[in-house]
């Protein structure tokens, strides 16, 4: 009782911690799916599945889908394809725990990028998050001359990059997504990123279509659904919780995406991977600390 109490108390925290299981679960479908599918495939399933979803929302809400500012509204939804193309390649191509740990970094991009572009100042505290991340992601990576414990080589360089390019381009949605939400409705910046994505994965996937069958139907559903939950308990929770607490209860998606590619890949995290995310944890939550120097 005094678990559901506690949760009752901070219904945030029971948010948060679900949209970290549902997004894990996305991540281990697409995985899963990647076994055989490609990866752009997956993205378009996924593009797909969130327009249906965000159209039936916005038809729903009675909101008008086309936005005012529309080519920042295209931008968005360009950067969030590229994002989705790059972390789906590295989940299909990765250990699930260590593509997962990479992609933390997006909090990281977010702040340089912000800072870059909307003038937010960085501080020092936000340069010691970006040295402590990059450190993170060195251990993650381990790069030639390291190796892992059990010898194992390093990650392939071209998907460790995709990982990398997944964060950045994360971050560029999230800096499009803060310019956009004083003049534009939620759903509608939602949607513009299926609505983007779904036309923009049909060169990649038209040459390496592969007909799903059996059960690769059900990932395929299952990615798309997971994504909507996962996105919904995030919304939710970031209503309840202040951002730093969300960010540092949202990295849970690690510990199940560890516990996912253990028990269903065969994949078990060695101490560079744990360490790397602790070091990400870290840089993040430098920035975020940053972040809230600069609001008090």
């Amino acid at each position: 009782m005094g678990a559901l109490e506690a949760l009752r108390a901070r219904p945030g925290v029971g948010y948060m911690v679900a949209s970290a299981f549902f997004f894990s679960v996305m991540s281990a479908f697409v995985k899963a799916a990647g076994e055989r599918l490609p990866s752009q495939e997956i993205v378009l399933a996924r593009a797909l599945i969130a327009l249906v979803l965000c159209a039936a929302l916005l038809w729903r809400a009675g909101v008008p889908p086309w936005g005012r500012r529309r080519g920042l509204l295209l931008l968005r939804g360009a950067f969030g394809f590229l994002g989705l193309l790059c972390v789906f390649y590295s989940l299909t191509q990765l250990p699930i725990a260590e593509a997962t740990v990479i992609q933390y970094l997006h909090p990281i991009f977010t702040a340089l990028l912000a800072a870059a572009f909307l003038g937010e100042r960085a501080g020092a505290a936000l340069l010691a998050g970006v040295a402590t991340s990059l450190l993170g992601v060195l251990a993650v990576a381990r790069p030639a001359g390291v190796g892992s414990l059990d010898g194992s080589l390093a990650l392939p360089p071209v998907a460790l990059l995709a990982a990398l390019g997944g964060a950045f381009f994360s971050g560029c949605a999230y800096v499009v997504v803060r310019k956009l939400a004083a003049t534009e409705h939620p759903l509608v910046i939602v949607l513009y990123f299926p609505l983007v994505a779904a036309p923009a994965s049909l060169p990649a996937v038209w040459p390496v279509f592969v007909m799903p069958r059996g059960v690769e139907w059900l990932l395929l559903l299952g990615v798309g659904i997971a994504a909507q939950l996962g996105q919904v308990a995030l919304t939710k929770g970031l209503r309840h919780e202040p951002a730093g607490r969300a960010t540092a209860l949202a990295y849970l998606q690690v510990v199940f995406a560890a516990l996912w590619g253990t028990s269903f890949f065969g994949e078990v995290p060695d101490v560079w991977t744990w360490l790397g995310a602790f070091l990400i944890l870290a840089g993040t939550l430098f920035a975020l600390r940053d972040g809230r120097s600069r609001q008090a």
